[in-house]
């Protein structure tokens, strides 16, 4: 009826019932382990068949730590001890966190990680009503000592939801996270690196394999979220006579309408996509076959190909690709056609992917630098008209010789080349 699981780690969980609910355990022996696992199959039992649990069970229950009785609780094999009336932090938090099955595992597990952190700055007893906006604004100093300050934010965000749970409950009248952080990150435009063709080429030469040849690919010439995207892809999405590809997204699936979309097969990346289809055992389902192990870190083997091209890896170098290539769309369609490829929105696009680049400078001081060489009479003559002409036309760029101011300048996005250079005057 329920069974004993370890990760990598020795952390120890009890698995039981349908849907499958868990009581972790932590690093806890094998032996306790197992007493837990025969206590939680007797009270299942009992709850089954309408009776009481047996006098050693229910003594057994009496004497468990209050942690672990709260996490029984939290999977009602439990009840809350009296004057317990789940507003103490851990069985409020554990409770929460249980009952949002709408929620995806990943999204429960990051959860967890934010309850762990709260229960360790503040204490598994701590009253809900008794955390005040100083104790949150030092929690979030002691994250900020642990990881980055987007990590913090997110996980001061995380705490902010589980309070304004207890306030909707009417646990606590005010929520001492309210201003503490939040689920947003910070712009960080110092990580954006643009990606040019003889860089991404060289890096494509060095992939081991036509697969991962095509998960590079798909990040830099078909803007998807690498692994997760490329990783759900099937033959069957893929629509070769009329030129689309149907990207399933796990990331925007519970927005309406956002679980799937249609990007172009574009010709950079419909060769790479032909390989691995040419290489493909019949009845084949997904298009990625070999790298489909969560285990495996696809990072961590993209930098070493990285490495391996002759280059230091950029920063985030999966999300650089997609952004490299939404800032690319987006110099020859549409906003809302490029967003729709992506599958972001046009204000995400332009705070966390767009770039300017040292080919819209080049672009842009073209005129200025022609003129320059030009003799000073023709300088001059060329001066009066180019106050009162437009410097561009509509959206094709400048108008003509001659008919350019200085236009305003904007801080370019390093190349790679420019990152690299830079690695030993600054930390990105």
């Amino acid at each position: 009826m329920a069974s004993i699981s370890t990760d990598s780690r020795g952390n120890r969980r009890i698995l039981f019932g349908r849907p499958r609910k868990q009581v972790r355990l932590g690093k806890a022996p094998m032996k306790v382990a197992q007493e837990i696992k025969t206590r939680i199959e007797l009270i299942l039992a009992a709850r089954d068949s309408r009776t009481a649990i047996d006098g050693d069970t229910a003594r057994w229950l009496g004497k468990i730590s209050d942690e672990l009785h709260s996490k029984l609780v939290a999977v009602e094999l439990a009840e809350p001890r009296e004057g317990d009336s789940g507003q103490h932090l851990e069985p409020f938090l554990n409770a929460y966190i249980g009952g949002r099955t709408d929620l995806k595992p990943a999204t429960r597990e990051l959860l967890g990680y934010a309850r762990d952190h709260l229960v360790g700055f503040f204490g598994a007893q701590k009253l809900l009503s008794a955390i005040t906006e100083g104790d949150a604004e030092d929690f979030r100093r002691q994250l900020m000592t642990k990881m980055g300050e987007n990590t913090a934010r997110r996980m001061c965000g995380r705490a902010r939801q589980f309070l304004t749970y207890a306030k909707r409950k009417r646990i606590i009248t005010e929520n001492p996270f309210e201003g503490t952080g939040s689920t947003s990150c910070l712009e960080r435009r110092d990580r954006a690196v643009f990606v040019g063709q003889d860089m991404i080429q060289r890096v494509l030469d060095a992939c081991p394999d036509a697969q991962w040849r095509l998960l590079v690919a798909l990040a830099r010439y078909g803007g998807l979220r690498t692994p997760s995207e490329p990783l759900l892809l099937k033959w069957g999405d893929v629509d070769w006579e009329r030129g689309k590809l149907r990207v399933t997204s796990p990331k925007t699936a519970h927005h309406a309408g956002k679980a799937a979309r249609w990007i172009p097969l574009f010709p950079e990346l419909r060769p790479y996509l032909a390989a691995v289809f040419e290489a493909a055992e019949p009845g084949t389902e997904f298009v990625i076959t070999r790298y489909r192990d969560p285990n495996v870190n696809l990072r961590t083997h993209f930098e070493r190909i990285i490495r391996k091209a002759g280059f230091d890896p950029w920063p985030k170098p999966w999300q650089n690709l997609r952004a490299t290539r939404e800032t690319e769309l987006a110099e020859n369609y549409p906003a809302h056609v490029v967003t729709s490829w992506i599958g972001n929105s046009q204000a995400v696009a332009t705070k966390h992917y767009l770039m300017v680049t040292d080919e819209h400078f080049a672009q842009a001081a073209g005129p200025i630098a022609l003129l320059e060489s030009k003799p000073v009479e023709a300088r001059k003559a060329a001066q009066i008209p180019a106050q009162y002409t437009p410097d561009y036309v509509g959206n094709s760029g400048f108008a003509g010789e001659g008919t350019c101011s200085i236009p305003q300048y904007f801080p370019a996005f390093p190349s790679i080349t420019d990152f690299q250079a830079a690695q030993q005057g600054f930390e990105p």
